[in-house]
C-alpha cells in the first residue's frame, strides 16, 4: 500500500495534482448537494472551503504543491467561467438596459457603489483602530464574499498578480480569498436576511403584490384579438393589404386568406377582393376600426379548409442564415410563409423584416405544410447540429480578450496602467460575441447543457485552486483578526440593499416579488433567487433577476479590479 500513500503524499506530480483537484471537487460539491438549511444550499462554493481545508493538511504534513501549476489551473478556469458567462449574458446585456430595464438596473448599480462605498468607509474608518481592517486587498476579498461574487474575486487577485509583476509586493500577494472566505457565508445569510426585512418594513401582502403586477403588466400590454373577416366593402376590392392598412391607420396582420375557396398566405402586395375571407390578428382596441372598414366578422373553420395550415417552431442552425435579416429570406413572398415570432436567448422579439437572426433562434412559423418544410430546409432547422460545440468562437475569444485584457490604458494621475487583465477583457469579448459575432461570421450560439458545463468546470477549477492556495495561512488569518471581516462582510451585504430597496419601493413603489429578483440579481447570488422564488411561488423574481443580472455581473468584475489597480498600485 505505500505506493498509494506516495501518490497522495508526494506533492508536484500530474497524478498527484490530479487526485488533489478531484478530491477537492468531489468533496465540494457532494457537501454542496447535501447541505442545505431551510433549502438554501452554498452550491460550488463549498469546494472552496473544502480547498482551505486540505491546504491546510498539505501545509501542516509538509507537502510542496506545484505553484505554477496550480497559478495557470486557477487563471484558466478564471477565463473559461468569466467567458462562458459573457456568452450566455451578452444577448440581452444591451436588451436589459433599455425602456423598463433602466429601473431595475439603476437599482442594481446603485447596491453596486454602495458596496464599494460600505467597504471603502469601513477601511479608511477602522484601520487606525483595527488592524485587520487596515489592509485593502483583504477588504476587496470580503467585498467580493460579501456579494457573494466568485468572478470579482478572480478579477481582484489578477489585478494584484498584475501590480506584483511590476511592482513586488511586500511580503507576496495578499491571498484575499481568506477574506472572500469568511464573508462569504454572512453573505448569503444577508442577502436572503435583507429580502426578509423589507417584507416585515413594508407590511407586504403577498395577494395584493400579485394583483397589482398582473394589473400594471396586463394594462401596458397590448391584448392580441384574433377573427376572421370577410371583405364586404367594395372600396377596398383591387387594393393591396399595404394599402388598406394605410387606409384604415390600424395596424394589424393578416395571416391567411381564404379566396376563391382556396387557402393562401397573403403579403402586403396581396390583392383583396369582394368575398375573401381574412384572418386577422391586431390589438384588441382595433378590432371594431378595422372590422368597420373591411366588411363583417365571420366564423370559418381554417383546418378544414382545402389547404391545412400549420404553425411550427423552427431553429435556424445554418450558418449562412447567420447574420442575414428576416426580410433577406423573404419569408412570405418566396416560401408562402409567414413568420410570426422569434425567441432568443430566452427574450421574444418582434418578427420585423429587419431583424438580424442568429444560429440558434427559434422562428415561430405560419403557412402550408409543404411551404413550412421549405422554408425548414432554408433555415436549417436541425437542432442535432447545434450540440456541436463551436470550438472556433470559444478560443477565438479567448484569444482576442486575454490580448485585449493586457492592453494598458492610461489613467491621468495613476502610477501605472490600468488592464482588464484575464477576468475583464475575455468578459468584455465575450459579451459583444453574444449580441455581434454574427457580423464576424462567427457563431456565438452555444447549448444551455454545453455553456453550463464550460462554466461550472473553470469555477470548480478556480475554486479548488484559490482554496488549495489559501489553506496553507486561512487559520492564522482567523486567529489574527479574521473574525473581522465576518461581521464587516455582513454590513457589506444589509446596508446597501435595504437602502436601495428601500429607495425603490418608497420612491417607485417598485412590486416587491420584482424587488426580491432584483435584490438577488444585484449581488448575483442563485442561492438568493431560488429563495425568493420558493417564497413568492410565482416567475416573478426570475424575471427581475434575469433584467439586472448581465449589467450587475460586468459591474462586480470590473469594479473590483479597478479598486485594486486604482487604489492599490
Amino acid at each position: 500500500m505505500d505506493w498509494i500513500i506516495d501518490l497522495f503524499k508526494t506533492g508536484g506530480g500530474v497524478a498527484h495534482t490530479v487526485i488533489l483537484y478531484a478530491l477537492v471537487i468531489s468533496v465540494g460539491v457532494f457537501l454542496g448537494n447535501k447541505i442545505k438549511i431551510k433549502g438554501v444550499s452554498l452550491g460550488v462554493t463549498w469546494i472552496l472551503f473544502v480547498g482551505i481545508l486540505v491546504g491546510d493538511l498539505l501545509m501542516r504534513g509538509g507537502i510542496e504543491e506545484n505553484v505554477a501549476v496550480i497559478n495557470f489551473t486557477q487563471d484558466f478556469g478564471l477565463i473559461l467561467f468569466v467567458f462562458s458567462i459573457g456568452l450566455q449574458v451578452g444577448p440581452s446585456f444591451f436588451t436589459s438596459l433599455k425602456q423598463g430595464g433602466l429601473k431595475a438596473n439603476g437599482i442594481a448599480a446603485g447596491v453596486v457603489l454602495l458596496n464599494i462605498i460600505v467597504m471603502l468607509a469601513l477601511y479608511y474608518g477602522l484601520r487606525n483602530f483595527i488592524p485587520a481592517a487596515n489592509n485593502l486587498p483583504m477588504m476587496v476579498g470580503t467585498l467580493c464574499g460579501a456579494v457573494t461574487n466568485t468572478p470579482g474575486l478572480g478579477a481582484a487577485n489578477a489585478a494584484l498578480e498584475q501590480i506584483n509583476q511590476v511592482n513586488p509586493i511586500e511580503g507576496g500577494v495578499p491571498v484575499i480569498a481568506n477574506g472572500y472566505a469568511c464573508a462569504y457565508p454572512l453573505g448569503v445569510v444577508g442577502i436572503i436576511g435583507s429580502i426578509i426585512f423589507i417584507r416585515i418594513l413594508f407590511k407586504i401582502n403577498f395577494q395584493n403584490e400579485l394583483d397589482n403586477f398582473n394589473k400594471k403588466n396586463n394594462a401596458a400590454a397590448v391584448k392580441p384579438h384574433l377573427m376572421t373577416v370577410e371583405v364586404a366593402n367594395a372600396a377596398i376590392a383591387e387594393k393591396t393589404i399595404l394599402q388598406i392598412r394605410g387606409f384604415v391607420g390600424r395596424d394589424f396582420v393578416c395571416s391567411r386568406i381564404l379566396h376563391n375557396g382556396h387557402v393562401e398566405v397573403p403579403t402586403r402586395d396581396t390583392l383583396l377582393s369582394n368575398g375573401d375571407k381574412l384572418f386577422i390578428v391586431c390589438a384588441e382596441e382595433d378590432a371594431a376600426a378595422i372590422v368597420a372598414f373591411i366588411g363583417n366578422v365571420v366564423e370559418i373553420e381554417w383546418d378544414q379548409q382545402d389547404v391545412p395550415m400549420e404553425s411550427k417552431k423552427l431553429t435556424v442552425t445554418k450558418e449562412d442564415i447567420n447574420g442575414k435579416t428576416l426580410g433577406n429570406l423573404h419569408p412570405s413572398s418566396m416560401y408562402g410563409v409567414n413568420v410570426t415570432r422569434i425567441y432568443r436567448s430566452g427574450i421574444e422579439l418582434f418578427a420585423s423584416p429587419s431583424v438580424i437572426l442568429q444560429v440558434g433562434d427559434v422562428l415561430t412559423v405560419v403557412g402550408p405544410g409543404d411551404a413550412v418544410e421549405r422554408f425548414a430546409i432554408k433555415i436549417g432547422d436541425k437542432k442535432q447540429q447545434l450540440d456541436k460545440p463551436n470550438l472556433l468562437t470559444l478560443f477565438v475569444g479567448i484569444l482576442v480578450g486575454i490580448i485585449f485584457g493586457m492592453l494598458p490604458i492610461e489613467i491621468p494621475g495613476m502610477s501605472m496602467p490600468v488592464k482588464l487583465g484575464l477576468a475583464g477583457g475575455p468578459l468584455i469579448i465575450a459579451i459583444l460575441l453574444g449580441r455581434f459575432g454574427y457580423k464576424l461570421k462567427l457563431v456565438a450560439y452555444t447549448t444551455n447543457s454545453a455553456s453550463l458545463m464550460i462554466r461550472d468546470i473553470g469555477l470548480v477549477l478556480f475554486l479548488a485552486s484559490v482554496g488549495i492556495k489559501a489553506g496553507g495561512n486561512f487559520v492564522d488569518t482567523v486567529l489574527n483578526g479574521g473574525v473581522h471581516y465576518v461581521w464587516m462582510g455582513f454590513i457589506i451585504t444589509v446596508v446597501p440593499l435595504i437602502a436601495m430597496a428601500v429607495f425603490a419601493r418608497m420612491k417607485w413603489n417598485m412590486n416587491y416579488f420584482l424587488l426580491m429578483g432584483i435584490m438577488s440579481g444585484a449581488t448575483t447570488d442563485p442561492p438568493a433567487l431560488a429563495f425568493s422564488s420558493a417564497t413568492a411561488n410565482n416567475g416573478i423574481p426570475s424575471v427581475g433577476y434575469s433584467t439586472v443580472y448581465p449589467l450587475s455581473m460586468f459591474l462586480r468584475i470590473i469594479t473590483a479590479q479597478v479598486i485594486i489597480l486604482m487604489l492599490c498600485s
